[in-house]
């Protein structure tokens, strides 16, 4: 029984694309690791730009950096 986590900023992901990063990840494990599909369980976490970083900055520091 497979668990996957998938973890993304919160900026924008739309329902479609995670049907498909859903559909996609369970593709994989059926392909590569003959999973059960009906007991593959993927699941997507949203985290807010403030709550993700990287160096010494949160994402959201990274943004405003970026588009100045």
């Amino acid at each position: 029984m497979p668990y996957v986590n998938i973890k993304v900023t919160d900026e924008g992901v739309t329902s479609e694309q995670k049907r498909q990063l859903i559909k996609g990840t369970t593709e994989l494990l059926v392909k590569v690791l003959n999973k059960d599909p009906k007991t593959t369980f993927v699941v997507i976490e949203e985290v807010n730009t403030d709550n993700w970083g990287l160096g010494y900055q949160s994402v959201s520091e990274l943004r405003k950096a970026a588009n100045r």
